[in-house]
């Protein structure tokens, strides 16, 4: 039976970059660092970011910018200051996508080497809530998908 999310992968030119991004903008905590050598493909360095385990590896990153991402839960209170550290690292913000009220807000932010990211203060039964009677006031049909 599948538990969840063992941990999550992103290629990056620069592991020293990708560890002050994870640590300086987002609070991560580094707990390992192959040293140049490599137990796997190539040099590595893990983060925590709360409970998850996050891997960079050094590599080719993927060449263009798209909208695949993750995203992380954060509390409503957290996001301004998330923002201003990350805007402080250089990183490029994303402007946020329209949102019907209720379903939370998010932050969308690059990595330096493509990978899309999102902080997000609400949860999939905020979101299904706001949905569902969106959908019943008559906001939402199939012919209008959202």
């Amino acid at each position: 039976m599948m538990r969840g999310i063992s941990h999550l992968t992103f290629i990056v030119r620069d592991l020293d970059r990708m560890a002050a991004f994870l640590c300086q903008g987002l609070g991560a905590r580094e707990v390992y660092d192959s040293g140049g050598g490599a137990h796997s493909l190539s040099p590595e360095k893990f983060f925590l970011l709360g409970d998850v385990w996050i891997a960079a590896m050094q590599g080719e990153p993927p060449a263009e910018k798209s909208y695949q991402h993750v995203a992380f839960s954060v509390g409503e209170s957290e996001l301004d200051g998330y923002a201003a550290r990350l805007s402080a690292l250089g990183v490029d913000m994303r402007p946020p996508r329209s949102r019907i009220e209720g379903e939370g807000r998010s932050l969308y932010f690059y990595d330096f080497d493509n990978h899309l990211f999102e902080l997000h203060t609400g949860t999939l039964e905020q979101r299904l809530a706001v949905y569902r009677a969106a959908e019943t006031d008559g906001m939402c049909t199939a012919a209008d998908p959202a």
